[in-house]
């Protein structure tokens, strides 16, 4: 037989001939033994993982009519048979397999999927594929739940949390479930990841990948941004530094570019499977009066083909509308942050169950609620900001069939979502709350701090999120210190300023809000232009698209006097400032043009947030300049 075999301990045998075969992770190795019962028992379970020899690199790779395949498509072979096998999934959707084969590589990759594309896919095939454990990193319990249960559900895979809502028994178990490879994935919430004891639990465990779900949570300029999330790069360097992979739905470049500089990602494959979900129609209502507009979302929802959420901007209107919708003799129930947590539990689950016709909700009903037959989502108020409405129409049609997204709008609702976006931390509480720090001869916890001060929780990690972003102060093992040698009072400043552009970035996506319900060209357009998609001709399935007003235009207290939608024209690069461009701006300081439509650009910069300027006027006065 000769010395270039390695004998396989699937079979412990020499006995009969020997022949090449790729393992599930694309390597090539001798058995006698095809790698199908190793896919059994994962499918069934069992936590057991392939048994790999030594790889060897034999007179003749495997091959197809005689031609020696790359690795790379034997590894795209392995993750389509797992796929199958485990998940019953005969095709991979586009970007999917691009992002797997990042992750068998161990590359870091940040990845951009449309809201019910199947994100979760990119960790799950290789997560039974690699040699250690992957970890999840998960805002929500809720999410994490759903989760697990879709990994048992489609694969049989078991999967754990570890939690503050679970006992420490039950902690213990899913610790230990880890470590025999009973389940080959653990999910975990950001601020688990501040605790010593968990670091180093992680470190011993090896984890093959290091996955942050929900990644927008990681940027300052995301819509959805908690500064637990700072963390993680510490964290990952912590327990060995694996791979890292970033998913999120809604992130436009300069956040991506954010995500990955946050966690420290080398090299990251980025992969932006495009925004657009074209069997969802979107629509706006217009209104001058609150009381037609409150008599037009409960005509809506009752009409509609059902289930489907109604989503409103405060819990008072989530417990009314859902009174008014149950009168009516739908099963309707309300959602909020304020009600019980045993409440919106059975909530949650009654509507996954289709146990109800509708839920009305605030923006708490969010990150999880993977139920693919919404046939609508009607927003009663504006949304915060694009992003925020993306990710709530995303919950409609998940399963590829048309649905709506049905915004009902009255200008002066803008006033409320600017009210939320102000409330920054004053010059004067950052600076105490920094004072406070630096005096204490040790590290301090967070709670030490939120008794001395008397601020609130959110209040408080908003501050020494900012004072730690400017330099002065830094969190370990879940206590705060100041930072050796910073300049106080300088540090202190720059987080105001920090703070102001905070600021600035949240009002200026309330008025970017305001441009979709407004625009008289193509709603699609506006909306992934935001994102960096541009769709060079008018969608067709959007009110704007249409010559002539829907029914639920022409209801009472619509206004009348609207221009006529117009197709939007195709985009024009007759300009030195097409999307990508990077800016400058005498006054704004530094940008990125986003999109175009028509006449106009919209740019974020980094100090004021997202502005639509007119061309013209900027070529004109010169007002903007293209940066290498």
């Amino acid at each position: 037989m000769g010395k270039d075999w390695w004998p396989c301990p699937a079979t412990r045998s020499r006995q009969k001939p020997l022949k090449t075969v790729v393992t599930l992770a694309g390597l090539p190795r001798v058995c006698r033994r095809s790698p199908r019962p190793a896919i059994g028992l994962l499918r069934a379970g069992a936590g057991t993982r392939p048994t790999t020899a030594r790889p060897v690199v034999p007179r003749s790779r495997a091959t197809a009519w005689g031609v020696p395949l790359p690795i790379s498509l034997f590894v795209a072979r392995r993750l389509r048979r797992a796929a199958r096998v485990a998940f019953g999934w005969d095709e991979l959707r586009p970007g999917q397999l691009t992002a797997m084969k990042a992750v068998m590589r161990r590359r870091d990759a940040m990845v951009v999927m449309p809201t019910g594309s199947g994100k979760s896919a990119v960790y799950q095939v290789p997560g039974m594929l690699l040699p250690g454990p992957t970890l999840v990193v998960s805002p929500l319990i809720a999410l994490q739940r759903d989760q697990i249960a879709g990994l048992l559900r489609n694969s049989g895979q078991t999967a754990v949390a570890v939690n503050s809502s679970m006992s420490r028994a039950q902690n213990e178990q899913a610790w230990e479930s880890v470590r025999d490879r009973t389940a080959r994935f653990l999910f975990l919430a950001p601020e688990q990841l501040a605790k010593q004891d968990v670091l180093e639990r992680l470190a011993a465990l090896r984890p093959s990948l290091f996955v942050v779900d929900e990644a927008q949570c990681v940027s300052s300029w995301g819509h959805d941004f908690r500064p637990d999330y700072l963390r993680l790069r510490q964290a990952a360097e912590s327990i060995g530094r694996p791979p890292i992979l970033a998913l999120t739905a809604s992130a436009a470049a300069p956040v991506r570019a954010d995500i990955v500089e946050q966690l420290g990602m080398r090299k990251a494959h980025e992969v932006v499977a495009g925004f657009d979900r074209p069997n969802i129609r979107l629509e706006v209502t217009h209104f001058l009066d609150n009381a037609a507009k409150r008599r037009a979302v409960v005509e809506r929802a009752a009409g509609e083909p059902k289930p489907g959420i109604v989503y409103v901007a405060t819990r008072k209107d989530a417990e009314a509308y859902a009174a008014e919708l149950s009168e009516l003799g739908l099963s309707a129930a309300a959602y909020h942050a304020g009600s019980r947590s045993a409440d919106r539990g059975a909530v949650h689950d009654q509507f996954l169950g289709g146990g109800l016709d509708v839920v009305v909700a605030t923006s708490a009903f969010g990150m999880g609620i993977d139920k693919p037959d919404v046939r609508f989502v009607l927003h009663a108020s504006v949304p915060g900001s694009l992003d925020a409405y993306y990710q709530e129409i995303g919950r409609a049609g998940r399963d590829g069939k048309a649905s709506r997204a049905i915004l009902h709008y009255r200008v002066e609702d803008l006033g409320l979502q600017k009210f939320f976006s102000t409330g920054r931390p004053d010059a004067d509480t950052i600076a105490d709350v920094s004072r406070l720090v630096r005096e204490r001869a040790t590290p301090v916890t967070p709670t030490e701090l939120q008794e001395e001060t008397g601020l609130s929780a959110g209040r408080l990690t908003a501050v020494l999120n900012l004072l730690e972003s400017a330099g002065a102060l830094t969190t370990e093992h879940g206590k705060v210190a100041p930072v050796p040698g910073a300049d106080a009072e300088e540090t202190v400043t720059r987080a105001v300023e920090l703070g102001t552009a905070h600021e600035s970035m949240e009002r200026s996506r309330v008025d970017m809000m305001r441009g979709l319900a407004e625009t008289t060209g193509c709603r699609r357009r506006f909306l992934l232009g935001y994102f960096g998609e541009h769709l060079d001709s008018p969608c067709g399935n959007c009110d704007r698209c249409e010559q002539r007003p829907t029914g639920a235009e022409a209801a009472v207290g619509a206004v009348a006097d609207l221009s006529l939608p117009r197709p939007a024209s195709p985009t024009r690069h007759d300009h030195p400032f097409p999307p990508g461009t990077a800016v400058h701006h005498p006054q704004w300081g530094d940008g990125e043009v986003l999109s175009e439509e028509e006449n106009r650009i919209t740019v974020l910069f980094a100090s004021v947030g997202y502005r639509t300027l007119s061309l013209p006027v900027i070529l004109e006065k010169n007002l903007l300049t293209a940066t290498p």
